[in-house]
Parts: structure tokens; C-alpha cells; sequence
């Protein structure tokens, strides 16, 4: 196991001296990746966090040879909760992976070295797989994104089972735009995986105005920063176009409990029983007694547990009359890798509060990225649609990181600009036109308005916006002709834009749309030297935007390099 310079364990497993090069061109081709060590490449061992068990395997597993096919490198194998088992990162006999933002916490599992090694930009994406939330607690638990595509969607052949039946291949990377690229790649039907499927898959967004579901009751485990990053998070989605409807959680939880407290944990068994039966000492607790619990039921304990299963399935579906996407946070809290080992059943059980259930009720999930906790460790969200709604969900994930103003993973690199997804119907660089909430007509004119500074989401000044009853369409940026200025003695501190006709750059900004009648009232609180004027987008369109008198800007520091004002702020803040 490669150590860092102050020891802590590292995230990989198998650290290639040299990559394994994809074709020399392709949709992915210069990108670098890592896959969790329970999926096959040929030439390396496939251990599954057991050294006992490890075999070599004569092929690579599917996805990686699409991914090698479309021209990525690959970089290494990463370290995993043995047999993907846990949600916690510290189940290994390599050690257990930290947390990107504090080594004292855990990283979370069972995907935790594909997680740590995004994070912390030593490649560019990874696969994992995820059961009951190993391709989604991790992302959330390092602040980056984490699909979880629908069963089938992408090939498990060649890939260690945790459960087959429910098994999904996992994307990690640290922009939406980079995970479905990668989806777009690996997806796929697979004639020699058993529950390989042709999906049709939902290619319309959201839309500006949708419902998202949240759960009532909502759990923290006494986490007070966990809740009100929620409560944020719950804001923000609304400011991009979200009605919350509250919904009843218990079907999803029972569906949830079945996964280990049922007959279903026999497929765990299943899964390993040739090597488990002949070698049960050499697997570690608590994975062993996990999956030991497997060789207690009968036939008939698995068809009662399935008949469960379906009981909560029907009366899940029925929440779906009332919503079009469910919000829940990724993890409910976070916890030491101390306070993990000493309690490692009931505090991995509380990661997996808000994920158990969603791949044994046929859904697709999406992770992002949401907030930094006042105490330095990173709240996400995830979103969670019906199967097939893979690239809605994608779309509406990219929409609600952008607006978050994050930087990637545990790097201090801004976001790029939003990208087009191949899998939507929309045009590059076009927005969704809006749709009224359901139940209310809206044909009342509205128009586009452009903001780069105290206005954005998340700002000082974006209530101005929600309470004239402005959604955020989109993150973009300004065509390369600006130059972004910080403005002294502005209260609160505000930039000032200005074009320029040689010299300029491109800078961040959110695009608005708000009812004209609103625009009156709200050009009346923009004090001098801003005012309204005609910004040239990044696709050569024109908004309604900020604009500054050029005096102001004689003694104001020009911040252009920095791309856009969160950027800025977050350069200034200490170390």
C-alpha cells in the first residue's frame, strides 16, 4: 500500500508505473482514470480488498475496454471496502482511505479510493460500483459528482458482485459535464452480463419549473450542520426552478431495511460462496458476519423478503404522481474514521440513510456537490429519478452545481463553464423554456438578466432575485471581451464590468429569468455607478445585464484573471 508523506493510507491499491493507453484518439482520448479494484483489467490482479481471493483475470471488464476504446489511459486499481461491503472506506486490509478534506474522517465507501483519487486530481474520472450507495456517499463525502446509472444501463461483466441482481457500475469525476461524457461512452447492452437491459432512455430535461420530493420525516443523527446545509440546498434548488412536495419516506425506508436486515442479504453470500466457504477466516470483520448472515435463510425467506420488496415498490410508486425528481442529502452527517471503527455497523447503517433503497426500487441517482460546512467537510446532495432518467437527472445536477459556485473536488480550481449533454434533446449553449408549476399557468413576459457579482446564487444579494420571483437558468459566461473590476467601498462588496475592445476575457456569470413587471422595482435598489445594460454572452447572444460607469473603475483593482467574482472572493479568503 503506497503511503503519503505524513502516512496516512493511500487510495490505491495497484499504482501502474506506466499507463495502460487507450487509442490514440477518441471522445476521452488525453483523460487519465481509475478504477475500484473489484473490476477487471487485464494484466493485474483483481483482489476485491482480499488478497486471498485475488485472481487474473483474462480480459478487461467491459467498461473499461470501452473506456480504453475511446481513447482514456488507465492509471491504477483503488482501494475498496472488501467485497463492497460498507459505506465507509476504513473495511480493508490496505487501510482505510481518509477523507480529501480532513484525514481524520472517513472518505466513504465501499468506492472510497475511486472517490479520493477525483478528489484530489490525480485523475481525471473513476469507476466504482454501488449496491446501496457506494458510488454516491463517496462523491458526496469529497465534494464531487457521483452517477449512479440505472440497473443495467452500463455492463457489470467483469466486475466482482457485491448483490449481481442490483449491482451498478459507478462514475466519479469532479464536474457533471465529465461524468456523462464518460456515461455516454460506457453505456450499452452486454449479451454475456445477465441483467445487462436496452433502456429507453428519457431525454427531456426537467425543465425551469419542476417538483422535487423531499422526506418527511428528514434524519440527521444529530447533525445541526448537515441539517442546515439541507435546508440550503433545499433554497437553492428552488431558486432554479424547484416546488418542494413533501413526501412520505417510510415505503422507501422499509424498501431500504430489507437490503440487510432480510433473506436479500443471502445474495451477498451468493455472490462469494465458493471462496467464503472454503476460506471464511480470511475475510474481515464485519464484512464476515455481513455476509455470513446469508447462509441462514431458505428459499422460501428470500421469496417472502422479495414479496416485501414489491409491497414497498407499489407504494413507492405512487409518490411519484406527486413529483418529478426526490431530493435527499447524499450522507446525513459525517464521522471520524475513530468513531467508524469503534461502532462500524450502526454508523455505516446511517450513511446509507438515504441510499439503500434506490437501487432495489429500479431508480437512477445522480450525486453533487452542494456546500462546505462551517467546519471544513462538504455537505452534497443527491437527486434520484424513475429508471431511464438518466440524463435529466445529469442535466439538472449540472444546473444545481453550477449554481452552488463550488470548486472541484478538494482542488482549488473554479468550475468550467456548463457544457451541452450529449444525451438531451436540447442544443448546445440553449436553455430549457419555461414551464409553469403544475397547477398554474404562467404567460406573463419575461426576460433574461445577466449577473456576475453580489446577485449570484448564494450571494448577498440574491434574495432581490428570488423575491421578484427570478429563477436561475444557467451558469455561463460573458464572451471574451470583459474585464471584471472589484469596486472599492461597495457595501456589500460588489464588481464592476466593463467592455473593452481588446484585452478582455471571458468571466462567470448566472443568467436569470425574471418577470418584466419585476424589473422596475429592482432597478430602483442598483445604486450608482451599476446600472442595466446589454451583456454579450459566451454563444454570442445578448442579456440584459450589470454595466459599470467607467470613473468607478480608475481606482478599482482589476480581478479579471481570476475568471469571475466567486473566484475572487475565494482567493481572498485566508489559508
Amino acid at each position: 500500500m503506497v503511503q503519503d508523506e505524513s502516512g496516512a493510507p493511500q487510495a490505491w491499491i495497484e499504482r501502474f508505473a506506466q499507463p495502460l493507453a487507450g487509442r490514440s484518439a477518441g471522445p476521452l482520448a488525453g483523460l487519465r482514470f481509475a478504477i475500484k479494484d473489484n473490476i477487471d483489467a487485464l494484466g493485474w490482479p483483481t483482489t476485491a480488498a482480499c488478497p486471498e481471493f485475488a485472481y487474473r483475470p483474462r480480459e478487461h471488464a467491459t467498461v473499461v475496454r470501452k473506456l480504453l476504446d475511446a481513447g482514456a489511459s488507465l492509471v491504477g486499481k483503488t482501494n475498496l471496502d472488501q467485497f463492497a461491503c460498507g459505506l465507509n472506506g476504513t473495511r480493508s486490509p490496505y487501510g482505510a482511505v481518509p477523507n480529501a478534506f480532513h484525514a481524520d474522517y472517513v472518505s466513504g465507501g465501499s468506492s472510497s479510493g475511486s472517490a479520493y483519487v477525483v478528489a484530489t486530481g490525480q485523475v481525471d474520472f473513476a469507476l466504482g460500483t454501488d449496491t446501496a450507495g457506494s458510488g454516491r456517499v463517496p462523491a458526496g463525502l469529497n465534494n464531487i459528482v457521483g452517477i449512479k446509472p440505472s440497473r443495467g444501463l452500463l455492463s457489470a461483466r467483469g466486475v466482482v458482485p457485491a448483490a449481481q441482481s442490483v449491482d451498478c457500475v459507478s462514475i466519479f469525476a469532479r464536474t457533471v459535464a465529465m461524468a456523462a461524457r464518460v456515461l455516454q461512452v460506457a453505456q450499452g447492452p452486454d449479451a454475456q452480463d445477465p441483467y445487462s437491459r436496452t433502456l429507453q432512455l428519457a431525454s427531456q430535461p426537467f425543465g425551469h419549473r419542476f417538483r422535487f420530493g423531499l422526506p418527511d420525516p428528514l434524519e440527521f443523527f444529530g447533525d445541526q450542520a448537515a441539517q442546515a446545509a439541507f435546508a440550503q440546498a433545499v433554497q437553492r434548488l428552488s431558486a432554479i426552478g424547484g416546488v418542494a412536495v413533501a413526501i412520505d419516506y417510510r415505503p422507501l425506508a422499509q424498501a431500504a431495511a430489507l437490503l440487510y436486515e432480510s433473506a436479500l442479504v443471502a445474495e451477498r453470500y451468493a455472490a462469494l460462496r465458493p471462496f467464503f466457504d472454503a476460506h471464511e477466516d480470511r475475510v474481515m470483520e464485519p464484512v464476515r458476519s455481513i455476509i455470513a448472515r446469508g447462509r441462514g435463510f431458505g428459499a422460501a425467506d428470500l421469496c417472502a423478503a422479495q414479496t416485501q420488496l414489491h409491497a414497498c415498490a407499489q407504494q413507492a410508486r405512487a409518490l411519484w404522481a406527486g413529483m418529478d425528481v426526490l431530493l435527499v442529502p447524499t450522507a446525513p452527517t459525517h464521522y471520524t474514521i475513530a468513531a467508524m471503527q469503534a461502532d462500524p455497523v450502526a454508523l455505516n447503517s446511517h450513511l446509507g440513510q438515504y441510499t439503500n433503497f434506490v437501487n432495489l426500487l429500479d431508480y437512477a441517482a445522480i450525486a453533487v456537490p452542494s456546500s462546505i460546512r462551517p467546519d471544513g467537510l462538504p455537505f452534497g446532495i443527491t437527486l434520484i429519478g424513475p429508471c431511464g432518467s438518466d440524463w435529466p437527472l445529469a442535466e439538472l445536477g449540472q444546473r444545481y452545481h453550477h449554481a452552488s459556485g463550488m470548486l472541484q473536488g478538494a482542488l482549488s480550481l473554479p468550475l468550467p463553464a456548463p457544457q451541452a449533454l450529449t444525451g438531451m434533446q436540447a442544443p448546445a449553449g440553449t436553455t430549457p423554456a419555461p414551464v409553469a408549476p403544475a397547477g398554474r399557468a404562467d404567460d406573463t413576459p419575461h426576460m433574461r438578466l445577466a449577473v456576475v457579482g453580489a446577485h449570484l446564487s448564494g450571494m448577498p444579494l440574491d434574495a432581490q432575485l428570488i423575491e421578484r420571483g427570478a429563477r436561475l437558468l444557467q451558469a455561463t459566461s460573458t464572451a471574451p471581451s470583459y474585464r471584471l473590476y472589484a469596486l472599492p467601498g461597495s457595501v456589500p462588496p460588489k464588481p464592476g464590468l466593463r467592455r473593452v475592445a481588446t484585452g478582455g476575457a471571458a468571466i462567470a456569470l448566472e443568467l436569470w429569468d425574471m418577470p418584466q413587471a419585476q424589473m422596475g422595482s429592482f432597478l430602483a435598489l442598483i445604486p450608482p455607478p451599476l446600472g442595466l445594460g446589454q451583456v454579450e454572452l459566451a454563444d454570442g447572444s445578448w442579456a440584459t445585464g450589470f454595466i459599470c460607469e467607467g470613473y468607478a473603475l480608475q481606482a478599482a483593482q482589476d480581478i479579471t484573471g481570476h475568471g469571475g467574482w466567486r473566484a475572487y472572493l475565494a482567493a481572498c479568503k485566508p489559508a
